[in-house]
């Protein structure tokens, strides 16, 4: 949606260049996970160097000398440490940021000091996977992933990866709230693409509605007769540029879960309006496609 929507050609121009570009967007959501994940491991560290420095002090108290070591044993997140793929995954797509920017390490490792999830974890010295896995997923979920400093180093980062920290964000929580004590070395590294037919949807969606803009702009000009253009949102009309092509375009998609895809960003990217617009102008057009044999889906429950 955003690369279509910042391209600036008509139909007739060379878009290999944006086509480029999208493809690339979509590569670098791994980069951020990746990032994430590795966030986790370097804030272990910081916690295991914290305690090494505080039980050599001169001056250590009883407690400072013989630790409460639950977090840094934290059987996630040394599972995540000692994960030679992953490793070799960082270094392939040169995740080395917290080298250079640990001080976002600090803020982190320091609210979760701060935070009643780690007190309440650290009441007792023992533990189990279970509750080693719950810790992470709490930290991960409210304190990690809502973190404003987090947030605004990623938006200044890369211009794409404030709008895939949802998802990323999603994925990961999911793989922790999944993770057992037997997972294998690969559970914390999933596919970007679920197979060659993801990539291609992408790539297919992307050329068929900037070669068919013209083509879509008229078919909601005939449902908006009503409405004077200037007031439709222009991320609007992208949205339902897209929402046509979709439904024209992938038969083995329902119209429903097109329709109800497009609602959804609806309601991220553009007004409180935007929802009961697109949907009016979606089904209109679904129930024409019917009347005049032209909605193509295949499978069951499809229409």
């Amino acid at each position: 949606m955003q690369v279509l929507y910042a391209f600036n050609g008509s139909e007739s121009d060379d878009f290999s260049k944006d086509q480029k570009f999208l493809l690339y967007s979509i590569d670098n959501m791994y980069n951020l996970y990746l990032l994430l994940i590795s966030l986790m491991i370097e804030v272990q560290k910081r916690a295991e160097s914290h305690l090494e420095k505080t039980t050599k002090k001169h001056l250590a108290t009883a407690e400072e000398k013989n630790p409460n070591r639950k977090f840094i044993n934290n059987e996630v997140l040394i599972m995540l440490r000692d994960n030679e793929q992953l490793q070799a995954k960082f270094d392939a797509h040169n995740i080395k940021n917290w080298d250079l920017d640990s001080e976002y390490v600090d803020i982190i490792y320091k609210e979760i000091l701060a935070s009643d999830i780690y007190k309440e974890y650290l009441k007792t010295t023992t533990t189990n996977f279970n509750e080693d896995r719950n810790f992470i997923v709490e930290v991960f979920k409210e304190i990690i992933a809502p973190n404003d400093k987090l947030y605004e180093y990623l938006e200044d980062k890369h211009l794409t990866w404030l709008d895939d920290l949802p998802t990323v964000n999603t994925s990961i929580l999911k793989l922790l709230r999944k993770v057992k004590k037997d997972s294998n070395a690969f559970h914390f590294l999933p596919k970007l693409y679920k197979d060659i037919e993801d990539k291609e949807f992408a790539i297919k969606l992307f050329r068929k509605t900037l070669l068919n803009q013209n083509t879509f702009t008229k078919e909601i000009e005939n449902k908006t007769t009503n409405w004077d253009s200037d007031r439709i949102a222009n991320i609007d009309l992208m949205l339902l540029k897209m929402g046509i092509c979709e439904i024209q375009n992938f038969p083995s998609i329902p119209t429903k879960v097109t329709i109800n895809e497009y609602l959804e960003i609806s309601k991220e990217y553009s007004t409180p309006k935007s929802r009961i617009f697109i949907n009016g102008i979606l089904d209109k057009l679904v129930k024409e496609y019917q009347i005049e044999g032209k909605l193509n889906k295949v499978g069951r429950g499809l229409m």
